[in-house]
């Protein structure tokens, strides 16, 4: 089954979206810290905040997709991000700037869910693992072109034209969602309650979820504590967003060559490969955030390794996790991406707490994902999963 480019093109701004309002604002952390009249803590927090607000509203969405259909539920969501994004751009209190993140991370959920549950709803499990793998390179763009488009607007008319952009965006998608072709609503057999009860059960959804959403917090550990750690050796703020353009173009990379190697070599030896990548790449940023740095690279340069390997490994364990519920796609992908964003919050918020001392906890925190992510292949894989297992005493004595 062919996927129209028009409808490809669609999806990835929906899918885009979550990153470029967390990313295109953090160039103006320095400006907003002096308008607002607070220190890194107030602003980093902000980030912390939204990713809260994602973790709440992710199952939130996907429950109501499921139940009242895709196309009404997201340009529900798409509404409240852009009523929030509009108030953001005229807060001038670091409560209001809390306040209104949360609002607009909550509606951001809707695109950041339904997405998914329409790419597995429509199309079959082959087709929607290369709609994946050519879906989230593409989302890669964002980390890079978002900073670099938020030091564009914020030199040029001051940080609150960056939620004003938002606004604009919010709206397009608004009218692109609202002149999609109404889908016929499906009867559900199974309740919310049983779904849910079915997905916590599934160590194939479990597990995958698992490394998702750990490997996800490494990369917002880093993208919380980049800047300040960017600052705190001299760095300007479009240094800072230049920074993020070489781990761009290797998480597009990963993308490019893990959707490769899977048509050759199947997802499961890819993924292993991946794993290792990860844990190497893991521990050199560690070790490189431990010493006194003049220059970023030491720890850029390991992390755009990381980069490589989610390029490649989003699209496999996102894949795997949601073709083992495609009864209730969108609820199933609600509560994978309110895992993913309640660990990676965790990671931000453990670093935003530091944020004086960025460098050594971002290296930290990076090492304690790479743990998380073991823990959720060993989760997955059934046959690493039964030596893992407590053995069967009696079974043991009668084969003595």
């Amino acid at each position: 089954m062919k996927v129209s480019k028009l409808q490809l093109f669609y999806l990835a701004a929906l899918s885009m979206l979550g990153f470029v309002a967390t990313d295109m604002y953090l160039p103006a952390f320095k400006a907003m810290e002096v308008d607002f009249a607070t220190g890194p803590e107030q602003i980093a927090l902000s980030l912390t905040v939204f990713l809260v607000g994602m973790a709440l509203g992710q199952l939130v969405w996907g429950l109501a997709s499921d139940k009242f259909g895709h196309r009404k539920t997201l340009a529900s969501g798409l509404v409240l991000f852009t009523i929030a994004s509009f108030g953001l751009a005229f807060s001038e209190q670091v409560w209001q700037l809390l306040s209104l993140r949360f609002i607009q991370a909550i509606g951001v959920c809707a695109p950041a869910v339904i997405w998914q549950a329409m790419v597995i709803k429509r199309y079959p499990e082959k087709t929607s693992q290369q709609v994946f793998a050519t879906i989230m390179p593409l989302v890669a763009l964002s980390p890079a072109l978002a900073p670099q488009l938020g030091v564009l607007l914020a030199d040029s008319f001051g940080w609150h034209s960056i939620f004003i952009a938002l606004t604009l965006i919010g709206l397009l998608l608004v009218a692109a969602t609202l002149g999609q072709p109404k889908q016929p609503l499906e009867t559900k057999q199974t309740s919310v309650a049983n779904d849910i009860k079915t997905l916590f059960k599934s160590k194939t959804y479990l597990g995958n979820v698992a490394m998702f959403a750990t490997a996800s917090a490494a990369f917002f550990a880093y993208l919380t504590g980049m800047p300040e750690i960017m600052s705190q050796l001299g760095y300007s703020a479009k240094d800072i967003g230049l920074s993020f353009i070489p781990q761009t173009i290797a998480f597009m990379v990963g993308g490019y060559l893990g959707k490769v190697g899977v048509k050759k070599f199947g997802d499961e030896k890819v993924l292993k490969q991946l794993l290792g990548l990860f844990t190497v790449a893991s521990l050199l940023v560690f070790i490189a955030s431990q010493w006194q740095l003049v220059s970023i690279w030491p720890i850029l340069a390991p992390f755009c390794l990381i980069a490589v390997a989610n390029g490649a490994l989003y699209p496999i364990v996102v894949n795997r996790a949601l073709s083992s519920a495609k009864q209730s796609p969108a609820t199933a992908a609600g509560l994978q991406n309110s895992m993913q964003i309640s660990v990676s919050s965790l990671a931000s918020a453990l670093v935003a707490m530091m944020a004086s001392q960025a460098q050594m906890v971002t290296g930290v925190a990076i090492i304690i994902c790479t743990i998380g992510l073991w823990i959720g292949y060993i989760i997955s894989n059934k046959q690493l999963a039964q030596q893992f297992t407590t053995p069967d005493n009696a079974r043991v004595v009668g084969e003595e």
